[in-house]
């Protein structure tokens, strides 16, 4: 027997009721299937048409769509409770701020963070990351200190580390991958010694899809001294994170790759870490008191969080958390692997294209490239088409310099996609074959 369940309007599809043989009934077990197409009318975008042809959406590492409920939060905040937070005393204010620091709440149980205030807002990954390099990197590194990343890592977990030992003169390591897109863990634990202070790697690779084995990772930075930050970026609609369990000592993400809004992201630090660390940014809400003589900071989480945060879409953070809950991670993960196996199955059948990363763990992302023709024309047909990919290095370019490419075509599902939908990217790199062989 099977009924459709909805739960405060977020459709999460069906409950099969189990009962045990030999006559004899069980408790009820409820087995929850998500229901797609139900799903997909939460996302208004995806009705959209493009070029005369209905919306394919593939590039969902580059961010998500947002279901209505989110959407809906943005315009109730601005409707009835618009105002800044934390200081003003009027309703309007103290309603802002309630919802502001719900979403610190709802973040905190989605890390599982021991403290609420571990959770630091940001404007995204990139700026989570800066804020380490920045504060934790120029106050506790110093010159000839190793800092450890990997081949697969985006330009966001480079560049800040680099700007940093121009600076004080650290030296930065590169974790090397095997043509499949994995890390060669036996080379990491080499470069691991007295020496090394700080290992940032990228938890899911965009380019790739590879699911890292982050928590052997910081086990053996930890064992050496070092502290870990861990980029989940692409991690956060895909995995179930827990950081008390991971044990690392810094983990950050944006909501807009969990069907949140764009520009608002959280950083997670342990708190004794946290505390040691100055501010990033000066400014109002991170201080306590200021005179021309000396200024005192605010205690965590704000002397992180100078002036007036993004509010409106941190408020909707909590729905898009929410609606994520919901659905429930097991069950979106599920179900983007079986997209991910029949997607996998079906690009091989085509005849010239071969996939970039084959790792054993990997979320639902398939990279490829095609004998004789550039991957730009190939997301320029498929656009013609009405199909969405990315293309490009993915902001990976030494990954792509490993692996002797200059770029691919990258299809990236969520859980909104059908296998109807793969079904047409597969016309569609026919059709790329036939005008460009």
């Amino acid at each position: 027997m099977c009924v459709l369940f909805q739960y405060n309007n977020v459709n999460v599809g069906y409950f099969t009721i189990l009962l045990t043989i030999n006559g004899n009934y069980s408790p009820l077990i409820f087995h929850k299937v998500l229901d797609i197409q139900k799903i997909r009318q939460d996302f208004p975008i995806l009705s959209e048409v493009i070029n005369g042809k209905p919306l394919v959406y593939f590039d969902n590492a580059a961010t998500t769509q947002k279901p209505l409920p989110v959407l809906n939060a943005l315009t109730r905040y601005y409707e009835h409770f618009n105002a800044n937070i934390h200081r003003g005393i009027h309703h309007l204010a103290e309603k802002a701020t309630s919802a502001f620091e719900a979403s610190r709440h709802k973040i905190q149980t989605f890390l599982n963070a021991r403290h609420v205030e571990e959770i630091i807002f940001t404007y995204g990954t990139t700026d989570g990351i800066n804020l380490v390099a920045q504060s934790y990197g120029r106050t506790f590194l110093k010159a000839g200190d190793e800092i450890i990343i990997s081949t697969m890592e985006h330009h966001s977990n480079i560049v800040p580390w680099q700007m940093l030992c121009e600076e004080k003169g650290c030296v930065l390591r590169v974790i090397p991958i095997n043509d499949e897109g994995e890390l060669l863990m036996d080379e990491y634990e080499k470069m691991l010694s007295e020496r090394t202070k700080f290992v940032s790697v990228v938890h899911v690779s965009n380019a790739l899809g590879t699911i890292n084995p982050v928590a052997e990772i910081i086990e053996k930075a930890h064992a050496v001294g070092a502290k870990v930050l861990i980029d989940g970026a692409q991690a956060s609609s895909h995995i179930d994170i827990d950081v008390q369990a991971l044990d690392c000592d810094f983990y950050v993400f944006s909501l807009h790759k969990l069907y949140g809004p764009t520009g608002m992201g959280a950083l997670y630090g342990k708190k004794d870490i946290l505390n040691a660390m100055p501010p990033y940014r000066g400014g109002g809400e991170m201080i306590k008191e200021v005179t021309f003589a000396k200024t005192t900071y605010s205690d965590l989480p704000y002397k992180f969080e100078a002036g007036t945060p993004n509010i409106a879409d941190v408020v909707a953070a909590y729905t898009a958390v929410e609606y994520v809950e919901k659905l429930g991670k097991k069950q979106i993960a599920d179900y983007e692997h079986e997209l991910l196996v029949y997607g996998t199955d079906a690009l091989q059948s085509i005849e010239g294209l071969t996939l970039v990363g084959t790792a054993k763990e990997k979320v639902s992302v398939i990279s490829f490239v095609m004998d004789g023709i550039h991957p730009q024309d190939v997301g320029v047909i498929l656009d013609q088409q009405g199909i969405a990919v990315r293309t490009g290095h993915h902001c990976t370019q030494p990954l792509m310099q490993r692996l002797g490419i200059p770029g691919t075509s990258r299809a990236s599902f969520a859980v909104y996609n059908t296998k109807e939908e793969i079904d047409k990217l597969v016309v569609g790199l026919e059709r790329v074959k036939k005008m460009l062989s």
